[in-house]
């Protein structure tokens, strides 16, 4: 684990600050941060996490410094998620090619042409493919299929029972960026990672991103279908159901026992019910409540959607 003292940090960032020195582990959201870490708050729509957050300290900015716990260091700037962005870089996880062979189970069956990275640990009767490659520190449980060419970014981890099918990608970056002033993209360094709980099965050529901090979670019992995208910090609900070219937006949350039909779509940042159904190429842009079917763009429940169909198509016909 890398640790920094703050003064450090904010002398590559460019931030002024004269108070305490603290020890920092690496960056977290304002409702999970401890003391050790730095978070940061540029969306008023977590006013009620910053009051309440117990992070070390907060890049914010100074209008909003009346909400920010005495307990916490501010660090003000105009930029918050830009100094994220550049902070975010020193805590990334080193890349190297070097690996070593893997702890193993008994009953394991690894292809010759499986590439293992350094501390890679799997359980009993683990099947992994030609052409697979298991990165740094990556756990799988016992009785999880890896088929060919599938890629299993540094520190994921795979539950017991789980199947991967071909292709698929557990725990490439995030896509984030940070903008400045002139135009340009920043990027923010995905330093989380990804968790697939026991018996899921993956589909083929589909991606899961890691968390830009802490873990993007597929839950127990999920079924996912070939080319769908999950992006990063997203928790995908025990029992859900995703078809083909699916797309969910990062942090969004879907409650257990979702269906998704084919290439629905989320925006980021909303959650969705228990037991909801999305009917297939419907983009939904809020939250939902559970136990309930929606369609459409932007999507509505299903029988007002149905409605508004048959509107359409009376209209039309009387021109």
């Amino acid at each position: 684990m890398k640790r920094y003292k703050l003064r450090e940090i904010i002398r590559e960032v460019d931030i002024d600050y004269s108070g305490d020195d603290i020890e920092i582990y690496g960056l977290q959201r304002l409702d999970s941060a401890t003391p050790n870490h730095i978070s940061f708050f540029n969306d008023k729509r977590y006013m009620d996490k910053l009051r309440d957050t117990k992070a070390g300290a907060v890049l914010i900015e100074e209008k909003y410094l009346n909400l920010l716990p005495k307990t916490t260091i501010a660090l003000i700037t105009d930029e918050p998620y830009l100094k994220l962005a550049l902070i975010s870089k020193l805590f990334a996880y080193k890349i190297a090619t070097k690996g070593s062979h893997p702890e193993m189970g008994e009953g394991c069956d690894i292809d010759k042409r499986v590439r293992f990275g350094k501390n890679v640990k799997l359980g009993n009767g683990v099947i992994v493919m030609a052409g697979a490659y298991i990165g740094d520190e990556v756990e799988i449980g016992s009785n999880t299929i890896i088929y060919p060419n599938v890629t299993i970014y540094h520190h994921s981890k795979i539950g017991d029972n789980c199947i991967l099918h071909a292709g698929s990608v557990i725990g490439s970056d995030g896509y984030g960026f940070a903008h400045t002033k002139d135009g340009r993209h920043i990027k923010i360094y995905q330093n989380g990672n990804v968790i697939i709980e026991d018996d899921v099965e993956i589909g083929a050529n589909t991606t899961i991103d890691r968390a830009v901090f802490g873990s993007t979670y597929i839950r127990r019992g999920t079924k996912i279908d070939n080319l769908v995208q999950i992006g990063h910090n997203c928790d995908i609900g025990e029992h859900t159901l995703m078809a083909g070219q699916v797309g969910i937006a990062g942090s969004t949350s879907l409650g257990q026992n979702v269906i998704m039909g084919g290439q629905s779509g989320t925006v980021g940042h909303i959650h969705i019910g228990d037991f909801t159904t999305i009917a297939g190429k419907s983009g939904v842009t809020k939250s939902l409540k559970g136990g309930k079917t929606y369609a459409g763009f932007p999507a509505i429940e299903h029988k007002l959607w149905l409605k508004l169909q048959a509107k359409i198509s009376s209209l039309i016909k009387k021109r």
